[in-house]
């Protein structure tokens, strides 16, 4: 079926990807139009708490919404589970996987970023990343696995690479699954098992510069690898790693032997972004204009990690979800606003709100305003601001559910082993 609109159909306007500033783009446009909304899967995603579905905190369905249902009050919406093969900016169209062909008169790309291993693709098949459901399932796979075969195993080399876990990269992704990994190992898994000292295992975080959470104020930088250390994680500052290779990972002068690699190092735009034209970055983001449109045409808008925003003081707009929120919101005005044949100037202004990161326990860094805040209070901050931002009534009842269940009884429910690990299979 070919999806071309008809002159005399109402404007079209297509969306690309489905995460933060795509749903709230779709959210907020107010305006006679259609909106088809395309993504390769089926479910917004909450990508701050994918960490918690990797260390068996919360299960997927938790941190996860069918598009479909998120939008079915806006009956102009449509929602298409495809993928983008190709964008013809001449045609005003694209193309999908499947042969069809949409033409468009405002295109919205907000298709995300994915894992940059900055020139060392092949690290990509030793190590596992966290971008997705499918990314969070496979790294619970891989570590409860690891645990399973260490209780079982009575070779001790073995035993110690298969509860070793190594977090390459200490922003905010590195440094939550770090502390829950050294939680998960230290405090739950210790009555779990009968053969083994789960309290010997080791999690190692590995950042390249003096300090993790490189966006955070020095004095939070200093206090979240002080709260990891206090959870046991052996952090590693001013180390880059040189190779990953059988189950080995090296830094400085050290070889690490690791079942289980993690890689949060770094992001870099979708591929598809490229077919937008223009100028690119080193991480492939688009530059645009002060009103989020491509420089030569005021009909594509692109929005969050796949656009390079910079800010008036020359400081670039953060890739973190708050940022692609507002990004949502400025292009549905302005699209609104277009609709209605109002053609003045619009510029996107991001406000900064603030950045908050947990470690742990009551354990975690938030710099709110020109508040800095440490430990519990940053803590409840950061659990207040995230339900604030789950999407569906749902969602945060079971959330905040779990996590007080977790909290009181040092329990984490999501413990289950779905499939065979890529690991173990590839060396039995």
């Amino acid at each position: 079926m070919n999806r071309k609109n008809k002159a005399t159909e109402r404007p079209h306007v297509v969306v690309i990807g489905g995460g933060f500033a795509g749903l709230t783009f779709c959210k907020r446009l107010r305006g006679n139009c259609r909106v088809t909304l395309i993504d390769k899967q089926n479910h917004h995603l909450f990508q701050p708490l994918l960490y918690q579905v990797a260390t068996a905190g919360l299960s997927a369905a938790e941190i996860a919404q069918p598009l479909r249902s998120i939008l079915q009050n806006r009956p102009n919406v449509t929602c298409i589970m495809d993928e983008v093969t190709a964008i013809d900016r001449s045609a005003r169209s694209i193309h999908l996987a499947d042969g069809d062909e949409l033409h468009y008169n405002w295109l919205v790309f907000a298709a995300g970023g994915r894992t940059s291993y900055f020139g060392h693709d092949q690290w990509a098949g030793r190590t596992l990343g966290l971008k997705t459901i499918d990314d969070a399932l496979a790294l619970r796979r891989r570590i409860l696995s690891s645990f399973e075969r260490a209780e079982i195993t009575d070779d001790q080399e073995q035993r110690r690479k298969l509860m070793t876990m190594v977090v390459v990269g200490g922003g905010p992704t590195g440094v939550e699954l770090a502390g829950a990994l050294a939680e998960l190992a230290k405090v739950i898994f210790r009555r779990d098992f009968r053969r083994i000292d789960t309290a010997q295992a080791q999690v190692l975080l590995i950042e390249g510069s003096d300090g993790v959470l490189e966006s955070f104020p020095r004095k939070l930088r200093d206090s979240a690898a002080d709260q990891l250390r206090k959870l046991g994680v052996q952090v590693h500052l001013g180390h880059r790693v040189t190779a990953i290779e059988n189950d080995q990972v090296r830094f400085g002068d050290r070889i690490v032997e690791s079942a289980n690699i993690f890689w949060t190092a770094g992001i870099e735009a979708v591929p598809l972004t490229a077919q937008l034209g223009g100028e690119q970055d080193r991480a492939g983001r688009v530059v645009v204009r002060s009103d989020l449109t491509l420089p030569d045409d005021d009909r594509v808008l692109v929005l969050g990690d796949a656009a390079r925003v910079q800010r008036g003081d020359g400081s670039l707009v953060p890739g973190i979800a708050p940022a692609a929120i507002q990004m949502g919101k400025f292009a549905a005005r302005l699209i609104s606003a277009r609709l209605r044949g109002e053609l003045a100037p619009m510029n996107f202004v991001y406000r900064d709100k603030g950045i908050m990161a947990t470690i742990g326990r009551k354990a975690a860094v938030a710099r709110i305003g020109r508040w800095q805040l440490s430990g519990p209070p940053a803590w409840l901050g950061w659990l207040f601001i995230h339900l604030l931002f789950l999407i569906g009534l749902r969602s945060k009842i079971i959330v905040v559910t779990q996590w007080v269940w977790a909290y009181l009884r040092y329990q984490r429910g999501a413990r289950i082993i779905f499939g065979q690990d890529s690991e173990k299979s590839s060396a039995s």
